[in-house]
């Protein structure tokens, strides 16, 4: 199972989203960063214009905007309504957001050290700022005035207001002034060890490499792979080596085919040491004191713990609701990792190794017993799979499912060369536009995600989103196709099923369009996505043998389907023991946890496999540990699968991925509403009943009793 970070703004202001989205159309300044975004489809912004001198005097003047707006709705003599009050906060903040969402661009694809030292010092003021709206005792009256009066409202009108109050609640409106005091000043401090965190954890990445030298230590390693090094290696000055960077997508390969199990060791070590290394870059005395703050945190907003804080406003709603799926779950994905070990640890017998198997071993293994008993090769399987060819074949299936087709257009300005840009059209009609940067640099953050520059829109005139897929590819050489994984495949589908979900939206109000969903229900669009991946409509037309030209043939698309549950276990177990760990170490009441002593303590607490680690570990965790997105949420990912494989077997009931009923209805129900409804009633009208837990167990092949 592949899963990759999904950003929606940057992290320093994440917590923030609901009070600073969309679009302006007033230009009352001349940064650019602070102008509307106009121009052909649909409009755009300015990277063409854009420096980065203009950041701090945008946010300022953004700030000072927004603090102008805000008062003029606290000022109103007239009592607080809707229409005065919920409405026109809707329509605060747009040009500060712009400057916030160019900036969350920046700094997860741009972030040289000018970028990073400028995130350090914006990341407190945008906390802080975002503290003085939430605490602005006059507006949350106004707010709880409306709320309280249960005004005569339209559904999404109600859902907007619904949601604007609870926000303002679970952010301490309600506290008392020296409680606020308080909160703000945890609030800030966390901002600052969020962006220390990010930051060590890329220093690591950039930094440290796995750098070979000689023909004998590529042994097993096929010719992409070997390509791909020697291109990392050329690029970073060092022509003649072999680099393999300190990321995801260079080291698995390289873990997956390598026979050299001494330099499948030393690179597993390093990947899995990022931010957890003596010195400037060690993040484990900031996981320390960010813990000690979300706990602080949570108590002071009425919460025993940061885990029930976050949860409560999810569809889980309890952190015993999530881990009764996860522990129920993890029983049955251990039991089948056992038999997946027992059986490497023959091939290693057999080949007559003298070692029991070890984590740098396990993905090696894997790959040769997948062949023995498959006789699948995925080496063989990714000669079929071109980046560009998997693009198309995303795109394609758009356009089968909704009738979304995208045109590549080149007079839309980037941040950076390698990014392509896309007009988005629903049957024929504008819809938005699709940023696509593929590729790894210095600067980027790994992995791979979907960010929203623009959010849809019909409040103050239709406004058509902007949304962007970036991923960590290796750059071949000019000319040569990029070959991806069948993992990478499934991400990159992953992120655009969370594409689609932006683009799709068809809301009233910003605030509830698009992604802007309960966290674990925002993972169910991507993962559903996955599975139009290996149907035989995709891989017959876009499958096709990067120097034959010939399309996959249908023996080998036999195995990957007879292949579907193989090494469930241990893509489920890696997964899982990262999950229950982020839950477990935010429900924990110790003031002074030792992240690494309480990774130990819980993995033999759950019976984890030694042979498994953690899929990540909590040194360069962030999905928890870089913002507050996530934390004590990593569970959702399971919890979306839960609705994923039910979907799924709604297609198949239908008799076709492609069913144009089914689709419809999903699209319907669930693409292109955002959060004008709550999620279990979208998912409900477009099953027709609540969700078959049983559905997961079996897509994974566990039993079900």
């Amino acid at each position: 199972m592949q899963r990759r970070r999904f950003l929606q703004l940057t992290s320093a202001s994440a917590a923030f989203s609901t009070l600073r989205r969309a679009v302006s159309f007033l230009a009352v300044t001349d940064n650019p960063m602070l102008e509307p975004w106009t121009g052909p489809h649909g409009g755009y912004p300015r990277f063409d214009k854009f420096t980065l001198d203009q950041f701090k005097p945008a946010v300022a003047t953004g700030m000072d905007m927004y603090r102008a707006e805000i008062a003029a709705i606290c000022a109103s003599s007239e009592p607080a309504t809707f229409d005065n009050t919920i409405a026109r906060m809707q329509n605060s903040g747009r040009a500060l957001s712009r400057v916030i969402r160019i900036f969350g661009v920046y700094s997860s694809t741009l972030a040289d050290k000018a970028v990073q030292q400028l995130d350090e010092e914006l990341s407190p003021q945008f906390a802080a700022f975002f503290d003085d709206i939430v605490q602005n005792e006059q507006l949350f009256a106004r707010i709880k005035a409306v709320h309280d009066a249960r005004p005569a409202l339209d559904s999404q009108q109600q859902r907007l207001l619904d949601t604007m109050y609870r926000d303002f609640v679970r952010r301490g409106a309600n506290l008392s002034p020296a409680d606020k005091d308080t909160l703000k000043a945890i609030n800030g401090k966390l901002a600052a060890l969020y962006t220390k965190f990010r930051q060590n954890a890329l220093a690591d990445e950039e930094n440290q490499s796995l750098v070979l030298t000689s023909e004998a230590d590529l042994a097993g390693l096929p010719e992409s792979v070997k390509q791909g090094a020697k291109s990392t290696a050329e690029e970073r000055g060092q022509p003649g080596a072999w680099m393999f960077a300190n990321t995801r997508s260079s080291i698995e390969p390289f873990l997956t085919y390598s026979t050299r199990r001494d330099l499948r060791e030393k690179a597993w070590r390093m990947w899995t040491s990022r931010g957890d290394n003596p010195g400037e870059h060690d993040n484990k005395p900031i996981i320390t004191s960010i813990l000690q703050l979300r706990a602080e945190r949570a108590k002071l907003l009425g919460f025993p713990t940061h885990a029930h804080w976050m949860i409560d406003d999810n569809m889980a709603r309890t952190p015993e609701a999530a881990k009764t799926l996860m522990m129920r779950i993890w029983k049955a994905s251990v039991a089948r990792a056992r038999e997946e070990i027992a059986d490497m640890q023959a091939a290693i017998d057999a080949e007559g190794g003298g070692f029991s198997i070890a984590a740098w071993d396990y993905r090696h293994y894997a790959e040769k017993v997948r062949k023995a008993k498959y006789d699948l090769d995925q080496d063989e399987v990714k000669q079929y799979l071109q980046l560009d060819n998997m693009r198309e074949a995303m795109m394609w299936v758009a356009g089968q499912l909704y009738g979304i087709t995208f045109e590549l257009v080149a007079d839309v300005p980037v941040c950076h060369p390698d990014v392509s840009v896309y007009e988005v059209k629903k049957h024929g009609v504008h819809a938005g536009l699709w940023y696509f940067d593929p590729y790894a640099r210095t600067g980027k953050i790994s992995g791979a995600w979907m960010s929203e520059y623009r959010t849809q829109e019909t409040f103050v005139g239709e406004t058509s989103p902007i949304v962007s897929n970036n991923s960590n590819f290796v750059k071949g050489k000019p000319g040569e196709p990029v070959l991806i994984s069948w993992d990478d495949a499934t991400t990159m589908f992953h992120e655009f099923g969370h594409a689609l979900h932006g683009l799709s939206s068809r809301v009233q109000f910003p605030d509830l369009a698009g992604t802007n969903v309960k966290r674990d229900f925002v993972e169910f669009p991507s993962q559903l996505n996955e599975r139009w991946l290996p149907t035989h409509e995709v891989l017959t037309k876009f499958a096709v043998h990067h120097q034959t030209g010939e399309p996959m043939p249908e023996a080998l698309f036999a195995k990957i389907k007879k292949a579907k549950t193989f090494n469930q276990g241990f893509g489920t177990t890696e997964y899982l023991a990262s999950a229950i760990y982020d839950l477990e170490i935010h429900l924990a009441t110790d003031a002074s946890i030792d992240p690494a002593a309480f990774e130990k303590a819980t993995m033999e607490k759950i019976g984890c496999p030694p042979e498994i680690a953690m899929r990540h570990r909590p040194p360069h965790f962030g999905h928890i540990f870089a913002d507050d997105g996530y934390s004590a949420g990593y569970y959702v990912y399971i919890w979306a699968d839960t609705l994923t494989a039910d979907a799924a077997e709604a297609f198949v009931e239908a008799g076709s991925f492609y069913d144009k009923q089914t689709s419809k209805r999903l699209y319907d129900s669930i693409m292109s509403v955002g959060n004008s409804i709550p999620p279990e009633v979208a998912f409900r009208a477009f099953r027709g009943r609540d969700v078959d837990t049983d559905a997961l167990m079996r897509d994974r092949g566990f039993p079900t009793g």
